[in-house]
């Protein structure tokens, strides 16, 4: 009876923290989305960055055209003149994703806007990423580990920043696929099922739909399986995870028309492709071991050696024939940048040039993860007590991704969730000890001060509990048995006297971790105090340093806040006051921006798919005033924009980037070279500047009249007086300034108004014949 109230009272507690883990994984969501909420408060409902910008408005064309019409699109309005097919240039996942919830929505009658939408996309995701992450971490240590594993990927700032609403980027669904693909491995890989192995294949195809990250996934599971393989944790299990995945997820990802042939074509599968060929040797051996006798299995080993040695070479000559011709053997130039961190500077500087693949500083480690830095290797260390396969897919993950995030500030974002999920390992084991060491020693503080009978006492009652635990399995299985019979008094005396003794010296072995009643509550109390610094910290992040749409700025000062939109401002002039065909020319950064908001054709975008067209912008910008005019000309460019933030001091203008653009316009066109434009090996941009870079367009576009603010040119961004105050536009003439001066729109004067400004007596007399022979050569390139 007795036995029978025990299981009824064991299995309620199991209901009752099912049903509580279910409400708190509910909070969780709702405080993951929420959190991400303060740029919609604190603003208004925007997209952010530049990116999102070219996402939407391909969301806007999904949603009004059809999927068909989505896969076949040409964009004429970008990289003009060459445009460009987005349906074979994208990863269609998050655009997919959205419409399909704008679709959903509108189904049900509720009319939101595509825009809307798009806000609030990566908070949703960013709750599912957390109940992903409580998943994997509840196969590696539990569900106590899991909750708070997906609590602290719910704050973390470093996800933050790529989820906050308005940040309509691709890494606002990708994570999530991440985390969930890397979960569906390892059920897979602790059950067995192929049930599991299909969902993980399909969990990978939507990861590679979404972000071109998921080579870390393709190269992280063989890594995996390569590891358990050497470690002699070969299991049926492993090869129901890893084969189906290679072979659905291949099939699956090479129907993504971004990635096509790249799926098996590519150096950064090929790893995947080789652990394949070694896991099949590995099978086979394993089952002609279990039907062959010792002596035999000897033998057909080393035929299975052989041949397997055989083939791996001949896939390894494959391979090496099909990436010899390619300069990069097959890599893409973001995966050298990773493997090498100096080749992006030494041969692509438009991969190098972009801020976020720069590699992070240490505080930025602090700011994006806090305290969990200090928490990882006790999380770790767990991670070994015992050593499973999960683990150390974990371990495997924390290690790879901290060396990718020391190459590439971007790449904290695969940090984070490996970084919340051990050290929700290692918060979840230290919360586990301390309780229980306070449990072990309370019944003694609230027994009674007789030493001897409260010591006998609760060592009794602590015997009785071990007694029915130990009792409950030998119970269950006598009543599977029947009675049949029935032990007498003396032998059911002498097997709890055996109980006894057995349960004494487990209690023994279990009290040497039972640390002093004090140090546990101090330690509890310390974790946490930590746990409140890291919820301020992540609430700050959130609502100060991520919020911020970069489209709309804002500053603090003695006389209130103030908001610049300049932004804004000159795009809406762009779509009010220029013909609907007019071309555009930009740096690339604007690019995106310039074509959703004011729907005009630029020249080059954040797409940065073709280096020689981007360099031809940064030759122009670099070039003096008439070469640039001939080169913008002949790209049938009207209006040029530039980004200047030396009135208001904004640090992101394109003076700041302006070596960016000589670097990456003299590796195309060899006659820009960089030691012009600097001073002793410095950027100068005052009256030590270079004559070089006084007279570039950058410099007068961005300069021009800008004495007249104050009378005398300082410049609050580089914190000097610029060098060259007073000059006169030849070629170009201001259109339009916004009203902090952050955006400035020039336009190209046409050549009869332009020749008639510097008209000189030599010119008027050139015959007419002259004139008709010059059109007829027709417009040569400038720049050759």
């Amino acid at each position: 009876m007795e036995d029978l109230e025990i299981e009824k009272g064991s299995k309620l507690r199991f209901a009752f923290g099912n049903v509580l883990s279910l409400f708190i994984l509910l909070l969780i969501g709702v405080l993951a989305f929420s959190i991400r909420l303060f740029s919609v408060i604190k603003y208004e409902s925007v997209i952010h960055e530049f990116d999102p910008y070219f996402n939407y408005r391909v969301t806007q064309f999904l949603t009004k055209n059809g999927i068909y019409d989505f896969w076949n699109w040409f964009d004429d309005r970008t990289w003009y003149p060459l445009g460009r097919v987005i349906g074979g240039t994208v990863y269609p996942g998050l655009t997919l994703t959205a419409g399909t919830l704008w679709w959903i929505l509108n189904s049900l009658n509720i009319p939101l806007s595509v825009e809307t939408v798009c806000v609030f996309t990566a908070p949703i995701f960013s709750a599912f990423a957390a109940w992903a992450t409580y998943l994997l971490t509840k196969e590696v240590k539990g569900t106590g580990a899991g909750l708070t594993a997906a609590v602290l990927l719910a704050m973390v700032p470093s996800y933050i920043s790529r989820s906050v609403a308005g940040s309509y980027d691709n890494e606002a669904v990708a994570i999530f696929a991440l985390i969930f693909t890397f979960y569906l491995y390892l059920k897979t890989l602790n059950t067995g099922s192929l049930f599991y192995a299909t969902l993980n294949a399909l969990s990978y195809f939507y990861m590679v739909c979404s972000w071109g990250g998921y080579t870390f996934i393709i190269n992280l599971i063989p890594m995996h399986a390569l590891l358990c393989i050497v470690t002699g944790r070969y299991s049926s299990r492993l090869y129901i995870a890893y084969a189906p995945l290679i072979v659905l997820g291949t099939l699956l990802a090479s129907l993504v028309p971004v990635v096509g042939f790249n799926a098996v074509m590519t150096s950064e599968h090929f790893a995947s492709f080789l652990v394949f060929i070694i896991i099949h040797v590995v099978a086979l051996v394993y089952y002609i071991k279990g039907i062959l006798t010792p002596k035999m299995f000897k033998v057909a080993v080393t035929l299975v050696v052989s041949v397997g040695m055989i083939v791996c070479f001949a896939m390894v000559a494959v391979l090496v024939a099909l990436v010899a011709s390619s300069p990069t053997k097959g890599w893409s130039g973001r995966s050298l940048s990773l493997l090498d961190p100096t080749y992006a500077s030494k041969y692509i500087p438009i991969i190098a040039s972009v801020s976020e693949h720069q590699p992070p500083t240490w505080p930025s480690y602090f700011m994006d993860i806090n305290v969990l830095a200090f928490l990882v290797p006790a999380g770790i260390i767990a991670c070994f007590l015992p050593l499973s396969d999960a683990s150390s897919f974990v371990v495997l993950y924390i290690v790879t991704s901290v060396y990718f995030s020391g190459v590439m500030v971007r790449l904290m974002l695969v940090l984070a969730p490996a970084a919340c999920i051990l050290s929700g390992i290692a918060l979840s084991e230290a919360f586990d000890v301390f309780t229980r060491s306070i449990k072990c020693q309370l019944p003694d503080l609230l027994s009674d001060p007789q030493p001897a009978a409260g010591d006998t006492a609760s060592e009794n009652s602590a015997v009785q509990n071990d007694i029915v635990k130990v009792d409950k399995h030998s119970t269950a299985q006598k009543s599977d048995e029947g009675l049949k019979e029935r032990p007498s008094k003396k032998n059911r005396k002498k097997e709890k006297e055996h109980v006894e003794k057995v349960s004494v010296k487990a209690r023994k072995e279990k009290r040497l971790l039972v640390l002093p009643l004090e140090t546990s509550v101090i330690a509890i109390l310390l974790l946490v105090l930590l746990g409140a610094f890291y919820v301020v910290h992540c609430v700050w992040a959130a609502a100060e340093a991520y919020s911020a749409p970069s489209i709309v700025l804002t500053s603090h000062s003695h006389d209130g806040l103030h908001v610049f939109d300049d932004f804004r401002e000159a795009y809406a002039w762009l779509s009010h006051n220029t013909e609907v065909d007019d071309k555009v020319a930009s740096w690339w950064d604007y690019g995106y921006q310039t074509t959703a908001m004011a729907n005009r054709t630029v020249i080059v975008d954040n797409n940065t798919w073709n280096n020689t067209h981007i360099a031809t912008v940064g030759t122009a910008m670099s070039s003096p005033e008439k070469a640039a005019w001939d080169i913008f000309d002949s790209l049938d460019v009207k209006y040029v924009l530039v980004v200047f933030g030396g009135l208001v001091g904004y640090p992101s203008d394109d003076i700041n980037k302006f070596l960016w653009m000589v670097r990456i316009g003299g590796g195309v066109f060899p006659h820009i070279k960089e030691p012009d434009y600097l001073r002793d090996g410095q950027y100068r941009i005052d009256s030590q500047a270079t004559p070089t870079m006084l007279n570039c367009l950058m410099y007068k576009l961005s300069y021009y009249r800008f004495v007249e603010t104050d009378g005398k040119g300082f410049d609050r961004v580089r914190r000097t007086e610029i060098g060259k105050k007073h000059f006169k536009l030849t070629h170009f003439e201001e259109v339009f300034t916004t009203h902090h001066w952050m955006v400035r729109i020039y336009k190209l004067k046409s050549p009869k108004n332009r020749i008639r400004g510097k008209t000189k007596k030599s010119k008027l007399k050139t015959s007419t014949a002259a004139k008709l022979k010059k059109v007829d050569q027709g417009k040569k390139n400038p720049w050759h």
